[in-house]
């Protein structure tokens, strides 16, 4: 379970620590600042959790209104999922809103773990290439097809991991 904190835009007030919607909620309520008003705006801040849900945080905009529902997609979403989102917003330049989008809709190939290098040996491997005769195969330049493929394929690192994706 990730801890946030929800800092205040009003100086005369303090925030608070939460870890769910509803715990946020009912502090946010309950908030006054020293001179007995109601706080209503806050900056919210990833505190503590999965490295993975800091980068999502910092992918989506983490803000207050989407606070609930981004703690429910962090819970409910599985690691491939929140790399999507991340990719497809942080690298690509896609929107996503956490109340109504998917992981889904985004049409994206990523590689776990490789270089370019090994991308490019790899889909030798898989025929992409065509079949290629045994006694040539010590010829290939896989720098050469790791130089072409980074044209369509970017690289990046989330939460410690190296990633190559490529959006369709």
């Amino acid at each position: 379970m990730s801890q946030f904190y929800a800092q205040p835009y009003d100086l005369d007030a303090s925030g608070f620590y939460f870890e769910t919607a509803e715990d946020y909620a009912a502090k946010a309520a309950a908030l006054i600042n020293r001179y007995g008003d109601p706080v209503e705006e806050f900056e919210i801040q990833f505190i503590d959790g999965e490295a993975i849900d800091a980068a999502l945080a910092a992918a989506v905009g983490l803000h207050q209104g989407s606070v609930g529902a981004f703690i429910a997609c962090a819970e409910s979403w599985d690691e491939d999922e929140k790399r999507r989102v991340i990719i497809a917003v942080s690298e690509c330049g896609y929107r996503f809103d956490l109340e109504t989008d998917t992981p889904d809709q985004f049409d994206l190939d990523i590689y776990e773990g490789l270089t370019m290098s090994e991308l490019a040996e790899q889909f030798v491997e898989d025929g992409l290439f065509g079949d290629i005769p045994e006694r040539l195969a010590g010829y290939i330049d896989y720098d050469a097809i790791a130089r072409d493929l980074a044209m369509d394929y970017g690289e990046t690192t989330i939460a410690g991991t190296s990633l190559i994706y490529r959006s369709a």
